[in-house]
């Protein structure tokens, strides 16, 4: 599987990364055993780029992934974790599934983009993955503590780069905007966009994207299915993790009949569509199964001819001014 190098480098990410949030018991429980398939079928498929987080699961992403990985290269896998929400011991009990994922309530969330607490968060990080480094560290979801992220959190990032204990630093959100206060005010290497740059949403594309071209930034996209309206449009269809409205699901439905039109499955078209802009370096796939993994990975192989792109913005279902992947190159 190709792969592209993250800002000024050195870190090389697979152009398919593999999202290790599902794997931490989003939603509903999997197994360990369908967590290890997973993570296998990904690197049988030449995926070389997985991401997780403390917050997935309450670690268990994290341990489940390190449990995998840790009978594979090193040098060969990239692996990315986030930092702004500590683990601290809760005896309260009960579930996380407040929080999205199915396990025991066993610690709780506490934010924290203080510079101790980014560093103590990648301690914390490395002992659960059984790794002395990470590839990729990501500041996570820092919406609502940008101040401190920046003047705090960000420096003691760019400082455990120059140790050599991470070996690339950016940011994580579900929004556009303000990871463009992060390329423009700190020495990045990377963001991590989720569902801001699909077939439906093209926010990243007003100010983000063109500003981490400008800066030699890089982009992963994430949720390039926005939760599942692009992987299946149907009523009933989510789009981030809401019921899609109406006017969406017949953009989705609309979407996908043109694409079945040239032989392109929509999930391929998904896929591919955000690596027309050059800033994007991978496109990253929440999956909770070996099936899943491979059906990515076929949909990202899969032709997707120009002519299908030029339909879909004379049809109004691309702006005219989006980049697509044929003119790319």
């Amino acid at each position: 599987m190709h792969q592209n190098i993250l800002g000024p480098g050195p870190v090389r990410v697979s152009e398919l990364a593999f999202g290790a949030a599902v794997i931490g018991n989003l939603f509903t429980p999997v197994t360990d055993t369908e967590a290890e398939e997973a993570v296998t079928a990904a690197w049988e498929a030449g995926v070389r780029y997985f991401d997780t987080a403390p917050h997935y699961g309450l670690g268990l992403s994290e341990r489940r992934l390190g449990d995998v990985l840790s009978g594979l290269p090193r040098d060969e896998y990239v692996i990315s974790t986030k930092v702004g929400r500590l683990l601290e011991p809760s005896d309260l009990g009960g579930d996380d599934l407040a929080n999205g994922f199915a396990v025991p309530a066993t610690h709780r969330r506490r934010w924290d983009f203080s510079a101790e607490g980014v560093r103590r968060s990648i301690e914390d990080s490395l002992d659960r993955l059984g790794l002395d480094r990470v590839d990729i560290a990501y500041l996570h979801d820092p919406d609502d503590h940008l101040d401190q992220a920046i003047g705090e959190a960000y420096p003691e990032l760019a400082r455990l780069r120059a140790e050599g204990v991470v070996g690339a630093i950016g940011v994580g959100m579900n929004q556009a905007e303000a990871p463009a206060r992060f390329v423009r005010e700190t020495d990045i290497d990377v963001v991590l966009l989720a569902g801001r740059y699909t077939l439906l949403d093209q926010r990243g594309l007003v100010e983000l994207l063109p500003l981490a071209e400008r800066h030699g930034v890089s982009v992963v996209v994430g949720g390039a299915f926005n939760s599942g309206l692009l992987a299946d449009p149907k009523p009933g269809a989510t789009f981030d993790y809401a019921a899609a409205p109406d006017e969406l699901l017949s953009r989705a439905v609309e979407l996908k009949e043109a694409c079945e039109r040239y032989g392109v499955p929509l999930r391929a078209a998904a896929l591919r569509f955000p690596f027309g802009h050059p800033a994007v370096a991978s496109v990253l796939v929440g999956t909770r199964s070996a099936a899943e993994v491979r059906d990515a990975a076929a949909m990202l192989r899969h032709p997707v001819p120009d002519a299908l792109w030029a339909e879909l913005k004379e049809r109004g279902l691309l702006p005219e001014d989006v980049p697509t992947p044929g003119e790319a190159g």
